[in-house]
């Protein structure tokens, strides 16, 4: 009988195992700690796709009109599943963006709820906000009124029926996640009243480290938990942790179920972020350690993970891998291909290292530029210079591996003149990005660098992490989203980088389609 039972919620990408779960599982077995996960996210879409496909034999009354698209959709279901999931969907991107985009249309016509709109990467709500409090206790108490609640409904009581007084720990990383979360936690709270609830994650360390925080939770969440839960889970059991990171454990997830076209292998070499300079951080804001692995121990760890696992991609989910880990896996290989964010340093503008960087499997790397004017990047303390990141971007496609480019509009040192900088640097560097991700800066509600900002509301709630601002050079939102869409996508050369991100996986499928997906010794 489990002690423990780690649940992750709906609706995040379901491409790939929940890595902090897996840790947490990690650190449970490590000290001989009875546990069970579920991955609800990856299991209650596919319950919904298969029952609106027919696959389920379930007759619901589906308030949708059935449209060409959607009746391809269920017709092409099983298809398109095996497709995403299989190195077929490397051989032709439009077939893969067709089978994609019917998945997510299926997704979004799988329910009957009025006024939830859900799809493979999004869950939202016209009459409840995840960042109310009140609103995510209604959807507590409204459990049933979930898309959701006919699948986790069943599968929760599975789970905790030989252990109704256990800990039911639910990790809620995004907002999306946030309403089916008090879902799940409202109907164990109904149906296990014995069971203690535990709720952590990313998206809960940013509500406790807000100034002032006061818990609204009291009677349905009976524990919060900040950061890393490896050490608040031992100690509701009594045991004491060691301080020590734990390999994880994907033993409860089935690398084949998920939506990638080849098992992804998820893995943290450290937490916090290794630069924590950067203006308007939230990182910063929130107190955030520094917590690396020793650099020998995780490619240890890796190495050990991709002997078992086989993953066909490896998944570094560290704010920014440091130079020095960088130097450490191009010295020691992990035997499969790799993707995760870099800073721009000196290091990447070196085209041996970054030709090393190739031969250890380095698939692609996420880059965040945010601008390409340097008066921005000194007033955000990016610590990047612009012929730096010139030279990196050349050296790495050199090499081989492709730029996942990153860049942020409508900061406080922006202006037109600015944002049209960046434009130029995106269309003078053009041949050496793979892929780009456009943003529109949120001024944290508690970061130290807002002093001087006037703050307006934007997404009222007693949760938002973030506030609109009145900007110095009158560069509003508004004002950069035109010029996002009439200036900046509108010249053919970054039309054409968009157009190459994958459908809703983006940069989580990005890699796949690189060149370097296929480094030596691997076949599509």
């Amino acid at each position: 009988m489990p002690e423990i039972v780690l649940l992750n919620p709906p609706v995040t990408k379901p491409g790939e195992p929940p890595a902090g779960i897996a840790r947490l599982c990690g650190a449970l077995r490590a000290h001989g700690i009875g546990h069970a996960a579920a991955d609800l996210n990856l299991e209650g879409l596919l319950f919904l796709m298969e029952n609106r496909a027919g696959a389920g034999g379930i007759s619901r009354d589906i308030r949708h009109k059935e449209d060409k698209w959607t009746a391809r959709a269920k017709k092409n279901f099983a298809l398109n599943l095996a497709l995403v999931r299989s190195g077929r969907a490397l051989k032709n991107f439009d077939s893969y963006k067709k089978a994609v985009l019917e998945l997510d249309r299926l997704a979004s016509r799988s329910h009957d709820i009025p006024g939830i709109r859900l799809g493979l990467a999004d869950y939202q709500d016209e009459s409840l906000s995840p960042l109310k409090s009140g609103d995510l206790l209604r959807a507590a108490r409204e459990h049933r009124m979930s898309p959701f609640f006919p699948h986790f409904s069943q599968r929760i009581s599975d789970m905790l029926a030989s252990s109704p007084s256990c800990y039911a720990g639910i990790s809620v990383n995004y907002l999306g996640q946030a309403l089916p979360a008090f879902a799940i936690a409202g109907f164990i709270r109904e149906r296990f009243p014995a069971a203690k609830i535990i709720l952590g994650g990313g998206l809960v360390t940013s509500w406790l480290s807000r100034p002032g925080w006061t818990n609204p939770f009291t009677g349905l969440i009976d524990h919060l938990v900040a950061g890393p839960g490896e050490g608040a889970l031992l100690s509701l059991t009594g045991k004491e942790s060691s301080g020590a990171a734990y390999c994880p454990d994907h033993s409860y997830f089935s690398p084949a179920n998920y939506l990638s076209p080849g098992p992804v292998l998820p893995y943290s070499t450290a937490g916090g972020c290794w630069w924590r300079k950067c203006s308007f951080c939230p990182e910063k804001a929130e107190g955030s350690r520094y917590s690396p692995l020793a650099h020998g121990r995780a490619l240890a760890e890796l190495k050990q993970l991709v002997e078992k696992e086989k993953p066909s991609l490896i998944h570094f989910l560290d704010n920014a891998l440091s130079p020095a880990f960088l130097e450490r896996i191009a010295e020691g290989p992990p035997g499969v291909p790799w993707y995760g964010f870099a800073r721009i340093t000196e290091g990447l503008a070196d085209p041996g290292f970054c030709r090393a960087l190739r031969r250890s499997g380095c698939a692609m790397l996420k880059l965040g530029i945010e601008s390409g004017d340097q008066r921005v990047l000194d007033g955000l303390n990016k610590g990047i210079e612009l012929q730096t990141a010139r030279s990196a971007l050349r050296s790495l496609r050199d090499a081989g591996i492709e730029s996942y480019v990153y860049l942020l509009f409508g900061t406080p040192p922006e202006t037109l003149e600015a944002a049209r900088n960046t434009r130029d640097f995106v269309l003078q560097n053009a041949e050496s990005i793979g892929f780009l991700n456009l943003a529109i800066f949120n001024l944290p509600v508690y970061s130290e660098d807002r002093a001087g900002l006037k703050r307006k509301k934007f997404y009222e709630g007693d949760l938002s992490l973030y506030s609109d601002f009145e900007h110095p050079s009158g560069w509003g939102r508004r004002a950069v989203r035109q010029f996002l869409d009439r200036e900046f996508k509108r010249e053919p050369a970054i039309a054409a980088i968009l157009r190459r991100d994958p459908p809703v996986f983006t940069s989580n499928h990005a890699p796949f389609f690189t060149s370097g997906f296929l480094f030596p010794g691997r076949q599509c």
